[in-house]
């Protein structure tokens, strides 16, 4: 009787494999059928997932055509303004990489991201925007945000945590304090941006002297002031006086270098701008360039 069990055991397990080999699914995508699998059906994860680039751990990939730049998982990455370019970042791990007060990450022309570190019993400070819709989200950390449209009545009130989503129209009066033991870690959202390009502020008291210092009429335009313009476009003034001594006509001149100036305020630098307007008008990208070139 023991060898007939042990014989139907064996039969069992034949019919099993044969059937695994006859419904077989290739593993062309592993976070598809991961197992258990089920063929064709959707895998539900619940919580934070790493992800895996196709680079040896703890790598940063950065592909710098274009200005495109990539983050590898929880890899440090330097936190500065990467826009107007393409951006690929682990913005989890950025937001609590970020030890700053303000840090913008990305500004471009509709919309601005800026990480954000608020000490433990302090606060954003009191702001309203008047054109600008904003979003919050927190990484680390808990709070109360307070939104009114009155800065004297914050009538909507909430207790937020990490993973919480915050939505602030244009013209609400609001604020956000960390009522945790932890520092706050969040990025903000800004549509259209708010922070001048490059925007870092290391501490609250920071931010506030920058907003004083608008406030007193020092301008400051893209974290730059207009000396600092000047002498950071000082490249492209030489580049241009070069023009007039080769005797190009003032309209290409003009066409040209305003054009260079329009792509500097877009983030690009002095000389990455020269090089590509300079391209327009070579490759015959502008003919608009060209003509006026031979006036």
């Amino acid at each position: 009787m023991y060898i007939t069990y042990i014989g139907a055991y064996d039969n069992f397990i034949k019919l099993v494999k044969g059937l695994r080999k006859m419904y077989y699914v290739p593993h062309t995508y592993p976070w598809q059928y991961q197992y258990p699998y089920y063929a064709n059906a959707p895998m539900y994860h619940h919580g934070r997932q790493p992800v895996y680039w196709g680079f040896p751990n703890g790598v940063e990939h950065a592909n710098r055509f274009n200005g495109f730049r990539s983050s590898n998982g929880d890899a440090p990455i330097s936190l500065t303004d990467y826009g107007p370019n393409p951006f690929v970042v682990n913005i989890n791990a950025a937001t609590k990489q970020n030890n700053t007060f303000r840090t913008a990450l990305w500004t471009g022309e509709h919309l601005q991201v800026t990480l954000m570190s608020i000490d433990v019993g302090d606060d954003i400070g009191l702001e309203m925007h008047p054109n600008v819709d904003q979003f919050l989200r927190i990484e680390q950390g808990q709070g109360i945000v307070r939104m009114g449209k009155d800065k004297n009545n914050l009538s909507f009130k909430r207790n937020v945590y990490d993973d919480s989503a915050i939505m602030i129209p244009a013209g609400t009066w609001h604020n956000l304090t960390n009522t945790g033991t932890v520092p706050l870690k969040l990025y903000s959202i800004y549509a259209p941006p708010n922070h001048p390009f490059g925007t870092v502020h290391v501490t609250k008291a920071d931010a506030m002297a920058a907003e004083e210092d608008h406030d007193n009429g020092i301008t400051d335009v893209f974290g730059k002031t207009p000396d600092e313009w000047i002498q950071h476009t000082e490249y492209l003034v030489n580049e241009g006086l070069e023009d007039v001594k080769k005797g190009i006509n003032a309209t290409h001149i003009l066409q040209e270098f305003i054009l260079m100036g329009v792509l500097v305020g877009k983030g690009y630098s002095p000389e990455k701008a020269y090089e590509t307007v300079e391209a327009w008008e070579c490759t015959g990208e502008s003919k608009l360039l060209q003509q006026s070139k031979n006036m």
